[in-house]
């Protein structure tokens, strides 16, 4: 072979691992591949100046004075009217060691707001065709019938339906300790290496008695939930995470959810950083490396809580979910209406709700989620307004911040006249600000 033939072929092998690596470094990150004709997400192409309309300021300084008051890094504010995004901006910093500010795009932990895309995975499923809620999870004749999961003390496991673990009334209850936020200790009990994974510590839960019969009474669980995204991946098929990107998100355009990660090395290039405004908070690393941690950065294994707490999102991409499953009709849905008024019914606030935290008589839907250095709300409100909002920083109310943030939320879209009749979801890339060239109309209901 000649010496220019050689050199042909050495430089189309470097173009090829070249162009491979960063392939991979971007797929591996979540980020479409850039050998692949992939959407580019539309929440990184949003800027806050977008958002600015004849009444913005009235949210924009009630978001700053919020954040302001309760020492919040960062936080990012979605909004959509009769299932347009009308509004979409980042408040204070993304990153303390950079100075970033937030912008629309920035990637947050949603923690168990998760939970309802879980549940929304599972009525896909159901409405396939593919799994019945009422059918068995454990024992011989049981989704999860593997013989490492038939060595249960508890008879009354087999009771178990995909029907209570929706509605987290299985049998578990969270004051005996949460098993997915216990794994050193799981490991520690089970003696396995650190850290314990899902399969020993369903094990582990499948060790000890269930706290109720299951269908008897409502306990908040967020083991339920991760026993259905193993149910999920039993009946597609697939990861759970695969399944929910191509049969939820990707139809609907959304390319910038994803399960996220534990370590602050980690994360997403455009995901926040976690912080605590009510002091240091550290722990042990949960993988068992004996290394003390800050709690949001290796205190919990956020890949494990996956179905029950550990997605990340921006705003704009997580309202536009919520615009899918809202039963309002601007916008088709991508499940029946029988499905979203079982979801949401108000008979079953506080009994079992399908993944959304509660809902009222007035049309009002709402899920929470909390985790130690992050927070998010959604609300769906009847009169057509729907509103997302999350921050980076968790406060001494901690879970408790909800309340304040939908006091300020609730009173500070009721001030608005007129929203903007614009589409942020539909904006055309090739224009810097679609929003001057549209009037406000569309008053308000």
């Amino acid at each position: 072979m000649s010496i220019v033939k050689k050199f042909l072929l050495f430089f189309g092998l470097l173009v090829l691992f070249f162009f491979g690596e960063i392939a991979m470094t971007f797929s591996d990150k979540g980020y479409p591949s850039l050998l692949n004709d992939e959407e580019v997400p539309f929440s990184l192409m949003l800027d806050n100046q977008y958002s600015d309309f004849e009444e913005s300021d009235i949210i924009d300084n009630q978001l700053n004075a919020f954040i302001k008051k309760w020492k919040i890094h960062g936080a990012s504010l979605a909004i959509t009217k009769d299932e347009r995004l009308v509004y979409a901006k980042g408040f204070g910093i993304a990153n303390s060691e950079t100075g970033e500010e937030v912008k629309p795009g920035h990637l947050f932990r949603i923690a168990s707001v998760s939970k309802l895309i879980t549940a929304v995975a599972v009525m896909k499923l159901q409405e396939d065709g593919i799994l019945i809620l009422d059918e068995q999870v454990f024992g011989e004749n049981g989704i999860l019938n593997d013989s490492i999961f038939r060595s249960y003390r508890d008879k009354r496991i087999e009771d178990i339906t995909i029907r209570y673990l929706l509605n987290h009334t299985a049998g578990w209850s969270r004051y005996a300790g949460d098993p997915l936020f216990n794994s050193l200790y799981i490991a520690r009990k089970m003696d396995i290496e650190a850290p314990a994974g899902f399969d020993n510590i369903l094990q582990f839960v499948l060790s000890r008695r269930l706290d109720y019969k299951p269908g008897s009474r409502y306990s908040y669980s967020n083991m339920g939930y991760a026993i259905l995204g193993e149910i999920i991946e039993r009946k597609s098929g697939m990861p759970y995470q695969d399944y929910v990107v191509m049969n939820l998100l990707k139809p609907l355009d959304i390319h910038d959810m994803h399960v996220g990660k534990s370590f602050y090395h980690e994360k997403y290039p455009n995901e926040v950083r976690y912080h605590s405004s009510a002091g240091k908070m550290t722990t042990y690393s949960m993988d068992g490396s004996g290394e003390v941690v800050p709690i949001y950065y290796g205190g919990n294994n956020i890949e494990l809580l996956g179905p029950a707490g550990g997605w990340v999102a921006s705003a704009p991409e997580l309202i536009k979910f919520l615009t899918a499953i809202d039963g309002l009709p601007d916008q088709p849905d991508i499940l029946s209406p029988e499905t979203i008024a079982r979801m949401s019914d108000p008979d079953l606030a506080g009994k079992g709700l399908f993944g959304w935290r509660g809902s009222d008589r007035y049309g009002t839907w709402w899920r929470t989620g909390y985790l130690t250095g992050s927070s998010a709300l959604m609300v769906r409100q009847k009169d057509g307004l729907n509103w997302v909002v999350m921050m980076n920083t968790s406060t001494y109310k901690q879970s408790r911040i909800h309340r304040y943030v939908s006091g300020m939320m609730f009173g500070t879209v009721s001030r608005v006249n007129e929203w903007p009749a614009i589409d942020l979801f539909a904006m055309e890339l090739n224009n810097p600000n679609p929003i001057a060239e549209i009037p406000a109309t569309n008053p308000k209901l």
